[in-house]
């Protein structure tokens, strides 16, 4: 299914945007909305900026793998292809090698680009987060002495 698709399927139940106030199509209201008494949401809810460094890391490490196993890869087809012209195992040696080249540069490239957006992710929303707390305690009313 491509992703227009899937996302005309989760949509198809939204309510139409104009200004009536609708209920909420099944499968379409937020998780912290219990639909009683408002949010339904815990008062506890943190967010922690590890998970996106770590799978930056994670992302950083494939490519590091990536780009060692794509010197592993020239490396280790230095030389087949001498003595051996003519033969049709060597071209067909020759289009995989450059396949899977391919294919390990896009991944290397694709992993290099995310190690760097996760971390930042990470870095913005910690950011956010001490912000948030700076700013609630700068209007929340202080706690009753004696306790």
């Amino acid at each position: 299914m491509a992703l227009s698709a899937q996302w005309d399927e989760l949509f198809a139940g939204a309510p139409p945007r104009s200004g009536r106030q609708e209920p909420p199509a099944a499968g379409m209201r937020l998780a912290s909305a219990n639909g009683k008494d408002g949010g339904g949401g815990a008062p506890d809810v943190q967010f922690s900026k590890s998970p996106w460094s770590s799978a930056g890391k994670v992302a950083g490490e494939l490519r590091t793998g990536t780009a060692g196993a794509l010197a592993d890869l020239d490396s280790a087809s230095e030389g087949v292809t001498a003595g051996t012209e003519g033969f049709g195992a060597t071209a067909a040696l020759e289009e995989i090698r450059t396949t899977w080249k391919d294919r390990l540069g896009a991944v290397r490239d694709e992993c290099g680009r995310l190690d760097g957006v996760l971390k930042s992710v990470g870095r913005e929303f910690g950011e956010v987060d001490v912000k948030v707390a700076n700013d609630v305690k700068a209007v929340a009313p202080a706690e009753p002495k004696g306790r």
